[in-house]
């Protein structure tokens, strides 16, 4: 068991340079160190997920075994030891979370269900990094009966169910996930997904980027060999233009992140619910009257401002966008800069994609007991790293929650050490990752069956009428019925009667 109250020394190394470039990294990984040096190893590879030190170990359940899955011999029914989780025995438990969300997610079930008999992911290996949850374990299982090959690790240190993580071992899925991982566990996972001999991935499902930034640093000819990359998050999305537009991106990428169905649904729709889920899960707080104040007016920014304001909440919005800015006056809320409010609020929330938004200044300033957290998928916003520190003082108050108290007593409620909070602490609505799921499998399905040359070594957006398709798979759930276009009207509008029916510069 941790300490429940523990003072973090720094050596004053304070910044990670650059988005994407990697420091070398010398330890070999089947040349592993004791348990108890493995969790202070290394600062991280990319800023993408694992930026600042991390006391992972702590936000494991106290009673689950303490030995790290890499310590530990398992194999599942069937013989394989291809894997690496919590515990191989919580499968059945993991079946049932992932039959549940299945109930949910109708049209990737419907997908599963049209396009098993073709199998278009035939020959197919893909590699995955992504939350590991209920609704991934869904579309891993419909990518498999699709055709394809699936190795996956965690995008998150923290957001992994173990129990899925089980049932997907022990289904004959070769994951390497569990929930706490270290960061130097974050990279052998990775690694262990890629390093496999005699197996080559030709497709790259990704959440941040950090997968496959580690293929292009580590296993340069590996990804030459990659037929398309399909990235779901802003981090991943803006990394892979950096690699664009530095002429070193050499295989075909889906920036599904700026899909529709992505961006409008599960940017806005899920953060909607799940920011009320996340805080209250881990401060009990009453939302009505707080002065809330949140960093980004896009679509995550969007859907915590109505969330909040719905609660009663006071809510106060940050950008630098004058467009968006515009858009939160117009939708009701202050535009200020941080600075103005920042001694005031109860609650600081994070969403701009960006580094360094929350300041060690910024936390010096705040008045006590006020509540910081991060809705981006990034833990650069927060300035997490300048909070370890010899004068300032860490206490654990449960899972994912800590103080950090100044010398005169102030203290502030960090939530997940800046990490993105739903996944991290709570859950988010299945039926909105179904939309986003379906997304990738489509993407996925696209570009390994795409003809030669209908993709160059770029970046492209999903296709409208695909945005339209997973769109029109979901109305069904609400007994929703679609107007059809007569001859005459599709002829007026110069449109087609089935379809796309905006141009792919219109704006949702």
């Amino acid at each position: 068991m941790l300490s429940n109250k523990k003072k973090y020394i720094v050596n004053g190394n304070s910044g990670i340079k650059a988005q994407i470039q990697f420091a070398d990294q010398k330890q070999e990984f089947n040349k592993r160190p004791t348990k108890i040096g493995r969790r202070s190893l290394s600062r991280s590879i990319s800023q993408s997920s694992t930026d600042s030190y991390s006391s992972a170990a702590s936000y494991t359940d106290s009673s689950d075994d303490e030995t790290s899955p890499r310590d530990k011999q398992q194999k599942n029914s069937k013989g394989s030891s291809d894997f690496c989780v919590k515990n191989i025995k919580q499968a059945e438990f993991g079946r049932r979370e992932i039959e549940i969300a299945e109930q949910e997610m109708p049209a990737l079930m419907a997908l599963r269900k049209r396009a098993q008999g073709e199998k278009p992911l035939a020959g197919a290996k893909i590699v995955g990094c992504t939350h590991i949850t209920a609704q991934t374990a869904v579309l891993m299982e419909t990518l498999g009966a699709l055709g394809a090959q699936c190795r996956w690790a965690a995008c998150n240190i923290y957001s992994t169910l173990n129990e899925v993580a089980a049932a997907l071992a022990e289904s004959g899925f070769p994951v390497f996930a569990w929930k706490g991982e270290s960061e130097d566990d974050f990279w052998w996972c990775i690694d262990r997904c890629v390093n496999v001999e005699g197996w080559q991935p030709n497709m790259i499902l990704d959440d941040g980027g950090d997968l496959t930034h580690w293929i292009y640093k580590k296993y340069p000819n590996m990804f030459k060999k990659i037929k398309g990359i399909v990235e779901e998050s802003v981090t991943g999305v803006h990394r892979l233009y950096q690699l664009s537009k530095a002429g070193k991106l050499c295989v075909p990428a889906m920036n599904v992140n700026d899909s529709v169905t992505k961006q409008k649904f599960d940017n806005l729709y899920c953060c909607r619910e799940s920011i009320l889920d996340g805080l209250k899960r881990t401060t009990d707080m009453m939302f009505g009257g707080k002065q809330v104040v949140i960093c980004g007016y896009g679509e995550v920014g969007k859907g915590c401002c109505a969330a909040l304001k719905a609660m009663g909440s006071i809510v106060y919005v940050t950008e630098i966008d004058p467009i968006c800015a515009l858009q939160a006056c117009m939708d009701g809320f202050r535009l200020v800069k941080l600075n103005e409010v920042i001694r005031q609020v109860d609650i600081v929330i994070t969403c701009t994609g960006n580094k360094n938004v929350v300041t060690r200044e910024h936390l010096d300033r705040m008045k006590n007991s006020c509540i910081v957290c991060n809705m981006g998928h990034s833990n650069t916003e927060i300035d997490v790293a300048s909070l370890r520190t010899p004068e300032l003082t860490w206490e654990r108050v449960r899972s994912q929650v800590d103080h950090v108290i100044w010398p005169d007593g102030k203290r502030i409620v960090l939530l997940a050490e800046g990490r993105l909070l739903n996944l991290s602490c709570s859950t988010v609505p299945t039926f909105v990752l179904s939309i986003t799921a379906t997304t990738q499998a489509l993407a996925l399905i696209e570009l390994y069956n795409a003809p030669e040359g209908r993709y160059k070594q770029d970046v492209y957006l999903l296709p409208k009428k695909m945005d339209e398709y997973v769109a029109s798979l979901h109305l069904p759930t609400f007994d929703a019925h679609l107007t059809e276009l007569t001859d005459e009207q599709a002829k007026y509008l110069g449109l087609n009667k089935n379809g796309p029916f905006k141009p792919n510069y219109y704006r949702y």
